[in-house]
């Protein structure tokens, strides 16, 4: 399972960016949910938001009404960032989880918001 992670960048505090995550080596049955989870600096992975089988969203309290995940096919996942904040800063990583109970990552992506 390859995911290919396309976005980030430098943004202003209040402005919006997109990141779009596709995998490749997967059969689709196969996959449980697919999302974003992230890492500030010096801290640990968080969940930022998961598009589950079924098509149930789920988001992180600190995230939730300014970013919205999407599934824009199958195999590939958006995350429409608004409102950004100097405290999303952080290594952004695409997650696909399996219905083996594996998890695969991204290589990640560096999103930076300036105040």
């Amino acid at each position: 399972v390859q995911l290919q992670e396309s976005g980030g960048g430098l943004v202003q505090a209040g402005g919006s960016l997109r990141l779009s995550c596709v995998a490749s080596g997967v059969i689709l049955s196969s996959i449980d949910a697919m999302g974003w989870y992230r890492q500030p600096p010096n801290k640990e992975r968080e969940l930022v938001a998961l598009s589950i089988r079924g098509g149930t969203t789920q988001y992180a309290d600190s995230v939730r009404g300014r970013f919205t995940i999407s599934r824009d096919h199958a195999k590939k996942v958006s995350l429409q960032m608004n409102s950004l904040k100097p405290e999303d800063t952080a290594v952004y990583y695409c997650n696909l989880h399996h219905y083996t109970g594996s998890d695969y990552w991204g290589q990640g992506t560096q999103v930076t918001v300036s105040s």
